[in-house]
């Protein structure tokens, strides 16, 4: 336990919350801040909410393999964690790299959410309606590889922009459907907009769904205040995934999918890696304890990349 001669007193200075400004990012700042207050004897009103333009941000008419792939969207966030200028940071976890920076850490995952990709369109219902040819928006290397696997046949175009933006794109005819994460819509009130895509056709990016805290490793006090807020399986889940992803060296110029549940005490884990162009999946699909997720991420990933070779990408 934190000493009660290091503890803070948030009522002459807030804690701080860091995130990014979209409103997706900023919903689930607010949600951290509830469980937060709920869980401990801090009011909302001592919990301050800091946005943080980081560069993928400010970057829009770019792909992100353009412009560096993961860290994107962390880098300037953590700079102020690092500085102290914000006590925590709130992360998607599919954006987060896979080395965190010296001195960062991510120990709390909130209960993952629908961590399925859901098909968006105001002309069709599903993939298969597409008519031959389709114009299809997205800028995730991952989704444009298993749409192009499936339906080579489709035009594709870049889609970068927030829920709101890209659903707006739409709207304007820029294309005729794109993908977004069925966690995002669902935590923004949307749920009339979700039509989840089964993972055996789009397999979800690793981690998809998940809230981490990123804190400071010595920061004791605010271990002890996250600690209630961290959902042991979906902990579990992104251990393994991210171990996968790791060994692989996923970022986002590599076309990479994953998800895991539990059952009992065995994890079941299925992965795979795409060429960009859609040509070709390799996959797997492999079982282990949950005591041991790290070893069984790294065993798959090894697998995998022995399938591979370097002339894969």
């Amino acid at each position: 336990m934190v000493s009660e001669l290091k503890k803070r007193d948030f009522k002459i200075r807030n804690l701080k919350i860091g995130t990014r400004g979209s409103p997706l990012a900023l919903a689930q700042a607010f949600e951290v801040k509830k469980k937060i207050s709920l869980s401990s004897d801090i009011s909302e009103d001592c919990i301050e909410i800091i946005t943080i333009n980081t560069k993928g941000d400010k970057i829009q008419d770019r792909p992100l393999t353009e412009i560096g792939g993961k860290g994107l969207f962390t880098e300037e966030i953590e700079n102020q964690l690092l500085s102290h200028e914000i006590d925590l940071a709130v992360h998607s976890m599919k954006d987060m790299p896979t080395i965190f920076p010296e001195g960062l850490d991510i120990k709390t995952f909130l209960k993952r959410e629908d961590f399925r990709d859901s098909f968006i369109s105001l002309k069709y219902e599903n993939l298969d309606d597409l008519p031959k040819g389709a114009t299809v928006g997205s800028s995730s290397l991952r989704r444009r590889a298993q749409l192009l696997h499936k339906r080579p046949d489709v035009r594709l175009v870049e889609f970068r922009g927030n829920v709101q933006t890209r659903l707006k794109k739409l709207e304007s005819g820029v294309a005729e459907a794109t993908f977004l994460a069925c966690a995002g819509l669902l935590r923004l009130g949307m749920n009339k907009l979700v039509r989840p895509i089964s993972p055996e056709i789009m397999m979800p990016a690793v981690a998809q769904g998940v809230i981490g805290v990123q804190q400071r490793v010595d920061d004791e006090e605010m271990t002890s205040i996250l600690s209630p807020l961290n959902d042991k399986e979906t902990e579990i889940q992104v251990m393994v995934e991210r171990a996968f992803l790791k060994v692989l060296d996923g970022s986002c110029r590599t076309p990479i999918g994953a998800y895991s549940k539990l059952e009992g005490s065995e994890i079941i884990f299925k992965g795979e890696i795409l060429r960009v162009n859609g040509s070709e999946v390799i996959s797997g699909s492999w079982k282990g304890s949950t005591l041991n997720p790290i070893e069984l991420g790294e065993r798959a990933g090894r697998e995998l990349k022995g399938k591979i070779g370097d002339a894969f990408f």
